[in-house]
């Protein structure tokens, strides 16, 4: 097929080549600092994220740890003869104290405590129990 030089080309294809259809260099690079900013804000949830999730676990288990003396305090079969203690697990220091609460029961009192991140948290629970399960 013959082509004629002469020819003007539409006006449709003039505007493509004189650069009207693409992005220009700053709509790319503001495009790129808004993806930046929302990714850094997904990366610092992320480590809140991790940082509860810690803070929740130590919270667990040192509520295990109460609920598991408390209950071993409980099953005494004479538990006005046991004596106040404490011991310590892992970062967890662990202490009870048994006192008077009536005739026959007694007042126990486990607390749990530990430092995470240069601060002081801990656990109390309290019940009062005659011993031998009750």
């Amino acid at each position: 097929m013959l082509t004629n030089k002469n020819t003007e080309m539409p006006a449709s294809t003039k505007k493509k080549l004189h650069g009207e259809g693409g992005f220009t260099l700053i709509e790319v690079l503001i495009a790129m600092t808004i993806l930046t900013i929302g990714l850094l804000a997904v990366a610092t949830m992320q480590v809140s994220a991790i940082h509860g999730n810690k803070t929740g676990n130590e919270i667990s288990r040192a509520t295990f740890l109460a609920q598991d003396k408390l209950e071993d305090l409980k099953t005494s079969t004479n538990i006005t003869g046991e004596p106040d203690g404490s011991d310590q697990t892992g970062i967890f220091n662990r202490n009870w104290q048994i006192g008077p609460s009536g005739t026959n029961s007694r007042s126990v009192t486990v607390t749990v405590s530990w430092v995470a991140g240069g601060n002081n948290h801990s656990v109390v629970l309290n019940t009062i129990s005659r011993g031998g399960g009750y």
